[in-house]
């Protein structure tokens, strides 16, 4: 069994930040499960465009106000408490936070705790990181 409390992690090297958002790494692929799991913040007023070309994520809004948009298709979704998206197709997006966007994420392949964005919005497949 694995127990982490996010108020513990928060403060440490499991809790990664970047151009306006903060990501706390709750499980990482070390952990064994087939997924990673982060609760990710994105500051009021940011916006943020990524392209998950290596891995699947699906995304959980437990607090805050904003928007996704679909950068292949043009439509728009609303992003509230309790709303889920996920990019099944390695969808390139934009998501807009008017309000503090608080959500719960997951990742598969799971990330490692190595990655950053790189300039397309991606992260590196598992297998190019080094340590």
């Amino acid at each position: 069994m694995i127990v982490r409390d996010f108020n513990k992690l928060k403060d440490t090297d499991s809790s990664v930040s970047d151009a306006r958002w903060n990501s706390v790494r709750m499980l990482l692929a070390d952990d064994g499960m087939g997924f990673s799991f982060h609760i990710t913040t994105l500051e009021a007023g940011s916006e943020h465009t990524f392209h998950y070309k290596h891995h699947f994520e699906s995304v959980y809004c437990m607090s805050g106000k904003g928007s996704i948009t679909d950068l292949g298709t043009g439509e728009t979704h609303e992003i509230k408490p309790g709303v889920m998206y996920a990019l099944n197709l390695n969808d390139k997006h934009t998501v807009r936070a008017e309000e503090e966007l608080v959500m719960a994420c997951c990742f598969n392949p799971p990330v490692t705790g190595k990655e950053v964005h790189r300039e397309d919005g991606s992260y590196a497949p598992a297998e190019e990181l080094t340590d």
